[in-house]
């Protein structure tokens, strides 16, 4: 199994391991797509603040990020199951982990960045700001550049084998890289579903904490219970088996992904 997951915004900091070494990172066919990404964040960040300001969306609350990418050649290093925090990655606790679950976390999680592609939790990052939507120079537009090199089209189907690809990446991340053919067949994207009922009536709403709080329980709760399923028909058992409300049906068309839907009334 290889669960595709979203980065946070905020990012833990204060690495102190030594600094960034790109060949270290897992996935190693994307590294010269890394390299070239990182030299244009750094040089825009060493350069015109108010330029790098535009380009990353930053306030002026953020302005301090930038010097942090000027430096990340030289800055500490975590690991990234420690950098990424947030809403989703507290549900997923894993930091708790027990250690069985844990080693299958660092088979089976991989976290998308505008900066790294993606990484696995164990690989060592320093903490940096540039989401999947900023349009460097040089590179342009992250998803796009993403998307269209060709390193990440050959490295991901290899990464994900021949088992069940669980995709909970947010919009702007699922860009970079979209299933194709057999390996979309055995995707399975997840929508939460909030679920109300309102003057005698069911509403259903999507919500962003919601989402990521389930999404990321989900995720622990599979990995705890040592799930292993080959494909989405035997995910919607291994949920429905942990208590989830799952509502799924297999997609009308070959080299389509499956779409879930988990239904919750209540975090």
């Amino acid at each position: 199994m290889l669960v595709l997951l979203p980065p946070s915004e905020g990012k833990a900091t204060g690495g102190s391991g030594s600094p960034l070494d790109l060949g270290s990172l897992s996935l190693p066919g994307l590294g010269a797509a890394r390299a070239e990404v990182l030299d244009q964040l750094v040089s825009l960040c060493s350069g015109d603040e108010v330029k790098a300001a535009e380009v990353l969306g930053l306030s002026e609350g953020l302005r301090g990020e930038i010097a942090k990418n000027a430096a990340l050649r030289e800055a500490g290093t975590r690991p990234a199951g420690e950098i990424y925090t947030g809403v989703l990655y507290d549900a997923l606790g894993l930091a708790t982990l027990p250690p069985a679950a844990r080693r299958r976390a660092e088979r089976s999680l991989l976290v998308f960045s505008g900066l790294w592609g993606a990484v696995r939790i164990d690989d060592r990052i320093p903490s940096y700001r540039c989401s999947m939507g900023v349009k460097l120079p040089g590179p342009g537009a992250l998803g796009s550049y993403w998307r269209t090199r060709p390193p990440m089209a050959d490295v991901l189907p290899e990464a994900a084998g021949n088992g069940l690809v669980l995709d909970l990446r947010s919009a702007a991340y699922a860009a970079a890289w979209k299933p194709k053919g057999a390996v979309a067949e055995r995707t399975a994207t997840v929508r939460v579903v909030q679920s109300k009922i309102v003057n005698g009536v069911e509403k259903r709403s999507v919500v962003s904490h919601f989402n990521k709080a389930t999404k990321g329980r989900m995720v622990r709760d599979l990995l705890t219970a040592g799930a292993d399923p080959s494909g989405p028909g035997e995910l919607v058992e291994a949920l429905r088996g942990l208590g989830y409300v799952v509502e799924a049906a297999p997609p009308e068309r070959a080299g389509r992904a499956w779409a879930l839907d988990v239904v919750v009334t209540e975090l």
